[in-house]
């Protein structure tokens, strides 16, 4: 029995990670299986390689596993129903009162509409019926959505409702239907899919086909009953009680709807016996969102390797990513997947299309939440979050997983407890420190005092902030200095690789356009003495895997990239970083520097800080483009996108929060070896892990031997006292 079975895992999945040579959990895997394995949300801080994926891919995989064993066993059925149909406590606005049994909801808000969904849907074949009775006046809205649909139903096309002013509603179009109706009113909710048609009652009355569906494939959406109120007040029969009025010719109660899919005889087009079926194949039960295309890959490649003893039946995985042809992934989708782990973009894409279904999804992962919040795509993980039920429909409750670099960012604190339910907290981070294996430096770059930008013959071209500025030689403005220190950056990064004759590093910029522009630079400076490769998401994704690739086994030198673009990047024995410039935030320049020192060998972590202010470009969500081609070099603070870098702030925010003072060197770039460990070769593990024994010894000799001779002289003192006496 491997250590991870003690924890619960399965015998096949411990036997791959012995393999591996995973005999012992981590500290991270610890904490955190048997609080995923129990069914708790957790939110979680760990260091880079302190086994994190495996803590989130492990438990995952094997619940995943176990559910689609017990569906194809026949022990729990695909897509059954709860013991009791109710209102939804979780899948609702803040502003909807839902009783404990989940049969009446309230909203006293006058403003505005708070809605909410049931528990449980229905799809493919069957008419179905509920009631809702008004119990308190205001204006309500009642019948059916789906998944996607916004809780204030009726207003976009995915829900269908009949509001108390006498007025249909779907897709923002409102139509006079059946008339008013208000306290003690009671509405009848009928759905028809083998005629994809949704109709209603009132007390009994039949007010006729209110809504032919439109969804392209009505046999693979669910429906659910849904409501919205504006100060009213609203109580819900689904069939476990009488029907206050007799259920029109032909419908069912939807409480009786059956587990499986009703069989529909071709010939005859009556229904035949109800089964057990498959979960949707494009219905996965995990989504796992990472911020970047290598990490997806990364964390795809781990389960991959974990399941590989896990048989019958197949986990079926899919990496859903960007730069890939998406007719590929949709097949693929279609022919089943269980798990889907992928960037927010294309995922946002197949879930809004209806390519997605998360009617069976349990299981909703967020890996370094940090970097998807500094990239805007916060409204975006609500958008989808939202569209996941909180219920599933075999009753268990949506279990969140949430990374983050670190956990004291009131942000990701904010965003974590509006998604999560009472997660458990594991913060194995600690303070972040430098090992003694790295050395990390700082020049500081003065163009007023390092005139050389104004006589290069060959400089990096800029980023074009200062395209509409009067910069030239001799002037002394802020945009003249700071178009100076773009082009010194390029000159001291080419001087660093000649000085320590670098024939392998990672160099940090801070915009892909930077990384392109000094990736020119470099190959036009060197000739083929050495290669680049870029790493950046503009990009594709064939072209990324392969540099990556290339970078990993040796056949690049340098590769320039941007900090989002290296999350998840491993690179064994790397000897030297070059920051071209600081990041602005303090945990990035550990990431970045962590890269280096690897293993027990050394390294070697340079940083090109400007003495003055940089003009740099800021896309914000402003940013009609979001960057691309544009050109707008105004400020922030007038609507452009543009902003000024202070990169003695940075650095002096990097000190406090490491509280060490960063080495800086001259202009020759040289390390002074005597500050550290006596000298070392970086990208090799250091020699000696003393202080330069035989240098000591010498430096030492003579106080040695004039403690040897004070020694003597006490000792006879002593003897000639004692004779004395």
């Amino acid at each position: 029995m491997s250590a991870f079975e003690e924890y619960g895992i399965l015998p096949e999945i411990g036997q791959m990670l012995e393999e591996m040579e995973w005999f012992l959990p981590t500290d991270i895997q610890a904490e955190a299986i048997p609080v995923i394995m129990g069914g708790g949300d957790v939110l979680m801080a760990a260091e880079t390689r302190s086994g994190k994926t495996g803590a989130i891919s492990i438990p995952l995989l094997q619940i995943v596993w176990e559910t689609l064993r017990d569906i194809n066993s026949g022990k729990i059925a695909a897509g059954q129903s709860p013991k009791q149909w109710r209102l939804s406590c979780t899948d609702r606005s803040n502003g909807l009162a839902i009783t404990p049994d989940g049969l009446s909801c309230q909203s006293k808000e006058r403003k505005k509409w708070h809605g909410c969904r049931a528990t449980t849907g229905v799809w493919d074949w069957g008419k179905y019926y509920y009631e809702a009775t008004v119990a308190e006046g205001g204006v309500c809205r009642v019948g059916w959505s789906t998944e996607q649909a916004s809780l204030e139903l009726g207003t976009d096309k995915f829900g269908y409702g009949y509001g108390a002013m006498g007025k249909k509603s779907h897709n923002k179009r409102f139509q006079s239907y059946g008339g008013k109706f208000g306290q003690g009113d009671v509405i009848g909710c009928l759905l028809n899919l083998e005629r994809a048609e949704i109709g209603f009652t009132k007390n009994g009355i039949s007010l006729g086909t209110a809504f032919e569906i439109t969804c392209e494939d009505i046999r693979h959406v669910n429906f659910f009953p849904a409501v919205a109120l504006h100060n009213a007040e609203m109580s819900f029969n689904f069939g476990d009680t009488d029907f206050k009025y007799p259920v029109p010719n032909g419908y069912s109660p939807i409480s009786k709807a059956p587990h499986g899919k009703v069989v529909i005889n071709p010939n005859t087009g009556s229904e035949g016996d109800s089964h057990v079926s498959n979960p949707q194949p494009n219905a996965p039960q995990a989504i796992v969102i990472e911020p970047s295309r290598e990490l997806a890959e990364q964390t795809f490649n781990q389960v991959q390797t974990f399941k590989r003893y896990l048989k019958e039946p197949e986990v079926r995985v899919l990496l859903l990513i960007g730069g890939v042809n998406i007719t590929d992934q949709i097949e693929e989708l279609q022919r089943g997947v269980d798990i889907i782990i992928g960037t927010p973009g294309r995922l946002d894409d197949l879930i809004a299309n209806g390519t997605i279904i998360l009617s069976s999804c349990r299981y909703f992962v967020l890996d370094e939440a940090d970097g998807l919040l500094k990239h805007g795509y916060m409204e975006l993980i609500y958008r989808i979050h939202k569209k996941i039920p909180k219920i599933t429909a075999d009753d268990h409750r949506l279990q969140m997983i949430i990374c983050s670099a670190t956990l004291d960012s009131s942000e990701v604190q904010n965003f974590a407890e509006s998604l999560m339910h009472f997660p458990t907290w594991i913060d194995l981070k600690g303070e972040d420190v430098i090992p003694d294996t790295v050395h990390h430096v700082v020049y500081m770059i003065d163009p007023r005092k390092d005139q050389s930008w104004h006589w290069l013959s060959r400089h990096v071209q800029t980023d074009g902030v200062h395209a509409l500025d009067n910069v030239c030689p001799g002037s002394d403005t802020a945009e003249s200095l700071s178009e100076a220190v773009k082009r010194l950056k390029g000159e001291y990064t080419l001087n660093a690789i000649k000085e320590y004759n670098m024939d392998r590093a990672i160099i940090f910029c801070r915009t892909k356009l930077d990384c392109d522009n000094l990736e020119r630079y470099l190959m036009q400076a060197c000739g083929m003495q050495y290669s680049f490769a870029c790493l950046h998401r503009s990009r594709n994704s064939r072209e990324r895997k392969v540099n990556l690739a290339k970078f990993k086994n040796s056949m690049v030198n340098f590769l320039i990239c941007t900090d989002v673009a290296t999350r998840g990047v491993d690179v064994s024995g790397l000897p030297f970083i070059i920051n071209v410039t600081l990041p602005d935030e303090k945990s990035n320049y550990v990431h970045r520097i962590g890269r280096v020192g690897r293993a027990e060998r050394m390294g070697l972590a340079i940083s090109l800080v400007s003495t003055v202010p940089e003009k740099v470009w800021y896309h914000g969500q402003w940013c009609a483009s979001r960057g691309k081609n544009c050109w707008n070099t105004n400020l922030t603070d007038v609507k452009g996108c543009c902003m000024w870098y202070d990169e003695k702030m940075y650095l002096a925010e990097i000190e406090d929060h490491l509280n060490v003072t960063i080495q800086q060197i001259d202009k020759n770039l040289k390390v002074p070896m005597n500050d550290f460990d006596g000298k070392v070769t970086y990208g090799e593990k250091r020699l000696n892990t003393g202080t330069g024994y035989k240098d000591h010894v010498e430096q030492l000799t003579p106080v040695v031997l004039e403690l040897a001779k004070l020694e003597r002289e006490a000792q006879n003192l002593f003897l000639k006292r004692m004779v004395v006496q």
